[in-house]
């Protein structure tokens, strides 16, 4: 057994005591990140979209299940496997992937803590949340070091916020009454186009990170190769927990909030109280709630190991680097968050950092995992076939196209934006005349 696995039974189970990494997974990827795009999607596409969900969660099933393989089959972690196969330039690489892993997570982090907030703010007085916001780091910093191997713990409260989630937007989906004919139309792509628009929504599901720490979760479950079946069905079960999760949003908003301009997942949960009642916010709210704090703890945590394993510091839920390290980015996001909040200032310079670090970090991942499972000093016999290498070939090239439109596009819009702002605070702070016309001084 490697010293980063967990001690978990490792005789055989029934495939529905094998699940648990995917739910984890399925946590991280639905936030208030992929909340609001759904949301906004809806409202402003209806069903048209529903198509690119699927596309998104069946990439994201293929490279789940890569990383679940890996974790099962391969020897070591995988920063030792970088490590000890690619010779002297493995200890680089395997640094690399750990920090930009651990910057991406740590720069939208502070969302995560927004979206909790969110959920509060809207029936509570600002200062009040920034304290829950607090208390709920400090819940998810006390539950890292209270158990000294929590992986069960992990993912017995992370099914209860996948069940709450469930349940929440489902109930409200009801109240929205969707159109059968019009949903069942939005999975086909009759509308189809494939632009900048639709790698936005693909992005917001197919979060390679996610997919990548899959190989860690399955260590820790302790599945055995005999169980590797049942983890493959781990990985189709949380990819489908997020494609019905994010349908379902979709759904919702196509039907009750078609025109809605959503700026923030505050304005979803007021744009459903005409339509619902006070009920239905609730609801949403709740839901909103529970992808927070989950993606919350499980991103910081993906952070953490993945840096600490790059590091060589180790890479098991018993070991302390993990947990000092994705401590460290549960207090930097919630400072960030908190800045925002109390400053009242739109956090850009995080944003487009964690967007510069993704144009390297998602396809190094996808990269990676597909080179583990295709070497067969890795994996024996139990390498990708041609069905699992063309999709996990195409997945990569819809990265790199992504990475394109991020570096080309997103960024230079973003840093136009602060450009802007900041010539607009420039002029404000400039002496004025009696007719309010801005002037500058002289240096007579």
């Amino acid at each position: 057994m490697s010293e980063y696995e967990s001690s978990n039974e490792t005789t055989e189970r029934k495939w529905y005591q094998a699940i648990g990494p995917g739910i984890i997974t399925a946590c991280v990827v639905i936030g208030p990140g992929s909340i609001l795009t759904s949301n906004k999607i809806g409202s402003l596409q209806g069903f048209d979209m529903i198509w690119v969900v699927v596309v998104a969660c069946i990439f994201m099933m293929f490279f789940m299940s890569m990383g679940a393989r890996v974790g099962v089959i391969a020897k070591s972690s995988p920063a030792d496997l970088i490590r000890n196969h690619l010779g002297s330039g493995g200890k680089g690489l395997a640094i690399l992937v750990g920090l930009c892993v651990f910057f991406i997570s740590t720069a939208f982090q502070f969302g995560n803590n927004l979206g909790v907030q969110s959920a509060f703010n809207v029936y509570m007085d600002k200062s009040i949340t920034m304290y829950l916001v607090i208390g709920f780091n400090a819940l998810s910093i006390s539950f890292l070091f209270a158990f000294k191997d929590f992986y069960k713990a992990l993912e017995k409260v992370m099914m209860v916020f996948v069940g709450l989630m469930l349940l929440c937007f489902a109930v409200n989906l009801i109240f929205a009454k969707p159109d059968p004919v019009d949903m069942a139309q939005g999975f086909l792509p009759l509308n189809a186009k494939f632009d900048f628009e639709t790698l936005g929504l693909i992005g917001t599901t197919f979060v390679v990170a996610a997919a990548y720490f899959q190989a860690y979760l399955a260590r820790q479950k302790g599945w055995s190769p005999k169980e590797l079946k049942n983890g493959l069905v781990d990985a189709r079960v949380g990819s489908i927990i997020m494609a019905t999760l994010t349908i379902m949003l979709m759904a919702t908003a196509a039907s009750v909030l078609k025109g809605f301009d959503l700026k923030n997942v505050e304005d979803v949960a007021k744009g459903l109280a005409p339509a619902f009642g006070e009920k239905g916010k609730l609801l949403f709210c709740i839901g909103l709630f529970s992808a927070a704090y989950s993606s919350f703890l499980v991103n910081s945590m993906i952070a953490g190991f993945i840096l600490s394993d790059g590091l060589n510091l180790g890479a098991s839920s018993r070991d302390m680097a993990p947990k000092i390290l994705t401590t460290i980015v549960l207090l930097t996001g919630m400072t960030v968050a908190l800045f925002v909040v109390y400053m009242g200032i739109d956090p850009v310079p995080a944003v487009v950092f964690a967007q510069a670090v993704t144009v390297i970090g998602n396809p190094l991942l996808a990269g990676t995992l597909l080179w583990f499972t295709n070497n067969k000093k890795i994996m024996g016999d139990q390498t990708n076939g041609p069905v699992t290498n063309a999709v996990g070939g195409i997945g990569l090239l819809i990265l790199l196209a992504m990475a394109y439109q991020t570096a080309v596009i997103k960024i230079p819009e973003k840093l136009k934006s602060m450009k802007a702002e900041t010539q607009v605070e420039v002029v404000e702070e400039l002496p004025v005349t009696n007719d309010e016309t801005p002037v500058l001084e002289s240096e007579d």
